[in-house]
């Protein structure tokens, strides 16, 4: 069944706004490592009820919430560096320039920095990883949906970001971590990721 898009309409649902800013945190706390046991143990006992309101992502969820009671945390840490890490070349890149360009530091990387300059956004100190990091991309949308500056953190500047910036190559993300012989735990995070994504963009087509 096609998902059916969150209703993207004014500041006064409050409530629905947290929630997708919610599950963008909780994405990139995904995608940046491994979970670590306690954030493993939230996981294992998450209620399965969908996490935005009216079910829509419900079955992704409950998919992703059976496998942390699946997956103990040492195997969940050991596919995480299997899928993502490895020596050298990774199997699963996170990074968009390499999804859209076909190599990392590429020019999808210069124009996202030239965006996330336009916002008044820059990458950390201490932060190894670059910008177009599944992970860092995340966390720029939840800013934008519960940032404080209307001038930056609304409708329109979440619309543009995410058409460019993620749903350019999201979709080739989560297939393929779909596809590795490997992947367990983080088929389930990839399949909530896709649901939410499609239900993002649905909502987002309902505002241009």
């Amino acid at each position: 069944m096609k998902p059916q898009p969150i209703q993207f309409s004014t500041p006064s649902d409050e409530r629905e706004e947290l929630a997708r800013a919610d599950i963008y945190g909780l994405l990139a706390q995904l995608f940046v490592a491994a979970p670590d046991a306690d954030f493993h143990a939230q996981l294992r006992v998450a209620p399965t009820e969908a996490p935005t309101p009216g079910g829509l992502l419900e079955p992704a969820w409950g998919e992703l919430v059976a496998a942390a009671r699946r997956v103990p945390p040492d195997a969940v840490a050991a596919e995480y560096d299997a899928l993502f890490q490895g020596v050298g070349r990774p199997e699963v890149f996170l990074y968009g320039s390499f999804h859209l360009a076909g190599a990392l530091n590429d020019r999808p990387l210069v124009e996202l920095r030239e965006d996330l300059r336009a916002l008044g956004l820059e990458r950390a100190d201490g932060i190894s990883e670059t910008e177009d990091h599944i992970a860092s991309l995340c966390e720029v949308m939840r800013f934008l949906i519960a940032g404080d500056d209307p001038e930056i953190c609304n409708l329109e500047q979440q619309r543009r970001f995410f058409r460019i910036h993620l749903q350019t190559w999201i979709e080739g993300l989560c297939a393929a971590i779909d596809a590795h012989p490997r992947a367990d735990f983080y088929r389930a995070v990839a399949g909530f990721t896709g649901a939410f994504i499609g239900v993002e963009t649905q909502g987002f087509d309902l505002i241009e």
